[in-house]
């Protein structure tokens, strides 16, 4: 039987029992109504997984034995960070899923011209707890003992401004005719993603004045969720962790 794995915001030690925190605990008590005796894998985002055995457990409260924290070896040595236009329905959803399933750093919604999405105040920050909460579910589903930040909405120019610190800064624009195998290998890579209807041109001359490479995938128009996995798949072949053996 497969040993789920849980995330946990709280901290974890060797040797110690300790309760889970509100969401975990009804995940494990409520969801998979886990007994006493059953096995978990804990992780709380510091790069280690964590063996322990349920000793309580109710559909509030769990209480688990923390057995010695394991090495997790599931982080690419490629930084990738992802500047993704916000898009409606759920994908928005996909695109987060799926990023932390190909290793991303963080995440940045971004607000662009044809950008047909409008978060404010509480709204934004309903949304953000639901994609952090995405990000979680994925990195258990996927192995990561790492979950990525799922940032605030920022503004073109703030994302510009916030991804400087990247040596490979890449708009993905589908009239190009320069492809990512070109580049010469990075170790953090931006990845700026446009709406459905793609970016304006004001946006990529910009982003290009600031320092980005516009590149394709190829000759089709991929979805505005569809071009993240894509392009993240091909990073991680090509400079970081897909398709290396040990």
């Amino acid at each position: 039987m497969r040993i789920p794995r849980i995330y946990t915001d709280s901290p974890l030690s060797a040797g110690v029992t300790a309760e889970l925190d509100d969401n975990a605990a009804q995940h494990v008590g409520r969801v998979l109504r886990m007994q006493p005796g059953q096995e978990l894998r804990l992780f709380n985002g510091d790069g280690q997984d964590y063996p322990a055995t349920i000793t309580a457990a109710g559909k509030k409260h769990v209480q688990v034995d923390v057995g010695t924290p394991e090495p997790n070896p599931t982080e690419s040595p490629l930084e990738i960070v992802l500047g993704q236009t916000l898009s409606k329905g759920d994908r928005m959803d996909y695109a987060v899923q799926k990023a932390v399933e190909m290793g991303v750093t963080r995440i940045v919604p971004l607000t662009t011209d044809r950008c047909d999405v409008k978060l404010k105040g509480d709204r934004e920050d309903k949304r953000l707890r639901h994609w952090q909460s995405v990000a979680i579910s994925a990195a258990e589903q996927c192995g990561r003992a790492r979950v990525p930040e799922i940032l605030p909405v920022m503004t073109v120019a703030q994302w510009l401004e916030h991804s400087r610190d990247c040596d490979a800064r890449l708009v993905l624009h589908h009239r190009t005719e320069r492809s990512l195998q070109s580049l010469n290998t990075p170790s953090r890579v931006a990845l700026m993603i446009g709406p459905e209807g793609g970016l304006s041109a004001d946006e990529i001359a910009l982003a290009e004045q600031e320092g980005f490479l516009p590149v394709a995938l190829g000759p089709r128009v991929l979805r505005t969720e569809t071009a993240p996995v894509a392009a993240m798949a091909l990073c991680q072949w090509l400079w970081g962790d897909i398709g290396t053996t040990d």
